[in-house]
């Protein structure tokens, strides 16, 4: 596991790879065999970057940039935390962040991994 999450982390906080929106990006390296979500899931996963302003209940309160792949301008917004999100390192209010965000079966979106950028 913790190869995993060392994988993940470093290919996540490389600049460039960060610039670039999800569609650019090579997500096929990274690996998420020990992810608890269907294939269908990550195929749909999209990556991008926001701060946290709130975290609790299985909620997360976030401002995050427009996201083309799935149609959201910039917004401020709460975002449910699915029970088996891979939270990565220290995350606290105020950081900036990675959200991996997954489509579920009732099409909308809620926040399947996170970690510090």
């Amino acid at each position: 596991m913790k190869p995993l999450l060392l994988t993940i982390a470093l290919g996540m906080l490389t600049g460039p790879a960060i610039a670039q929106t999800s569609s650019e990006m090579d997500h096929t390296k990274m690996d998420h065999s020990e992810m608890n979500m269907s294939a269908e899931q990550m195929r749909g996963a999209v990556h991008t970057t926001a701060t946290l302003n709130s975290l609790s209940d299985g909620m997360a309160n976030v401002s995050h940039e427009p996201i083309p792949e799935i149609g959201w301008p910039a917004m401020t917004m709460d975002l449910p935390v699915t029970e088996d999100a891979q939270m990565m390192g220290d995350i606290a209010e105020g950081d900036t962040v990675t959200l991996m965000l997954i489509k579920g079966a009732d099409g909308m979106y809620a926040i399947g991994g996170m970690m510090p950028e």
